[in-house]
């Protein structure tokens, strides 16, 4: 399974979204920081979704990373939604994020965040999605080709804060 989702990151690495990785990104380090994200599911800290197509390809992914901490266990943060560029523009992301919200409100969570490239075509994904803008922090990290790019922070609240 890491494989095919070695070969997604490469592609998402490839195509330019600013996902943490810069260019030239190779398919051993994609697999290896996959095989790091299992421990993380292992361990109960990650929560990890796939799209597939038969046999089995991976066209796209969405993570939420965990609470660890008690005064935080209302939360998670959205990271990591990908999606394969053949198969861009069929609503996978929105079904991916759809996914996510669900199962985030399943076990409890009342709130989630996110952070993505200012300018992004996600942006318009999370504010289509009832994402609220925070804000921008400008310089925040390097896009695949080495520049330095704001990014944007939003929320959403999966139900209504807790009275008390």
């Amino acid at each position: 399974m890491t494989g095919t989702l070695a070969e997604l990151l490469t592609d998402t690495v490839d195509g330019g979204a600013s996902v943490g990785f810069l260019a030239s990104l190779d398919r051993a380090a994609a697999t290896a920081w996959w095989t790091q994200r299992c421990e993380a599911v292992a361990a109960g800290r990650l929560a990890v979704w796939t799209a597939r197509e038969e046999p089995g390809r991976v066209l796209g992914t969405v993570s939420l990373a965990l609470p660890d901490k008690p005064n935080s266990a209302h939360r998670a943060e959205l990271v990591k939604l990908m999606v394969h560029r053949s198969a861009r523009g069929r609503g996978l992301a929105r079904r991916l994020l759809t996914v996510a919200e669900e199962a985030a409100a399943g076990q409890g969570i009342t709130l989630l965040y996110l952070d993505t490239e200012t300018g992004s075509p996600a942006e318009h994904l999370y504010r289509t999605s009832g994402w609220t803008e925070v804000g921008a922090i400008p310089d925040y990290a390097a896009d695949p080709g080495g520049v330095l790019r704001p990014t944007t922070i939003y929320y959403k609240r999966l139900s209504p804060p807790p009275v008390g």
